[in-house]
């Protein structure tokens, strides 16, 4: 019973600490118009923005990458990993992974209000979007559904598939935070805010339900143990 009781993994402490640390001077910044992030934000945006006029081909391309941003993509996502778990009875495994995964846009929506940022005022951009810029909500998102993969798959995964998945969850949180400055409709310090805002949620929801190894929302392991303990036999 002691072992369900462990702390979170010091890493997972300051990664909490550093993305709200993120998110709070950004939005700071953005409250009080802080200079040098606002001409920052406003030489980005237009270095970044492919254009009023973009093709057709270019606007579906740049939709379709930011599609895993949106709650139902993540929602599709996880629905067979959710029935998987309740299959398994994990149920704090499957309490943690739905409060994390379904939380996160109306906290990010609560942000926005919170903030009140105006998106960018590209004709085909930010100015057909009338809901507010900071923090980005596609952002946050595809940062709280890789978070959530990462901490569900890591104890059970070799070296080399850790690496495979690590690269390719930065890689999507980065494609999707990019695509809404290529569509014109985020700032980067909206972006960056948004993947603090994701990665800070998502840790700290999964170190109060005990979802890293020891703790009671803890995958629980079928037909041996978790990789990090084969490795270490």
């Amino acid at each position: 019973m002691e072992q369900r009781r462990q702390r979170p993994p010091r890493a997972v402490l300051w990664g909490i600490g550093v993305g709200l640390v993120v998110l709070v001077l950004l939005g700071a910044g953005v409250l009080t118009g802080f200079g040098p992030q606002l001409r920052l934000d406003r030489a980005a945006s237009v270095a970044f923005y492919v254009g009023d006029h973009r093709s057709l081909l270019v606007d579906r391309v740049l939709h379709l990458l930011t599609a895993p941003g949106y709650a139902w993509f993540r929602f599709l996502v996880f629905l067979p990993v959710v029935v998987w778990l309740i299959v398994r009875r994990a149920v704090w495994t499957t309490v943690w992974v739905l409060v994390a995964i379904g939380l996160i846009s109306p906290i990010t929506t609560g942000i926005k209000d919170l903030v009140g940022r105006v998106r960018p005022q590209f004709a085909h951009g930010g100015a057909l979007d009338h809901s507010k810029s900071f923090p980005s909500g596609h952002a946050s998102g595809i940062a709280t559904m890789v978070v959530v993969a990462l901490v569900l798959g890591w104890p059970f995964w070799s070296r080399t598939v850790r690496r495979v998945a690590l690269v390719i969850g930065v890689l999507a949180i980065v494609v999707v935070g990019l695509s809404r400055m290529w569509l014109g409709v985020h700032y980067l310090s909206d972006v960056v805010a948004g993947w603090a805002l994701g990665v800070a949620w998502t840790l700290a929801v999964a170190a109060a339900f005990g979802a890293f190894p020891g703790g009671r929302a803890a995958l629980p392991a079928r037909g041996g143990r978790p990789a990090r303990e084969r490795e270490s036999a």
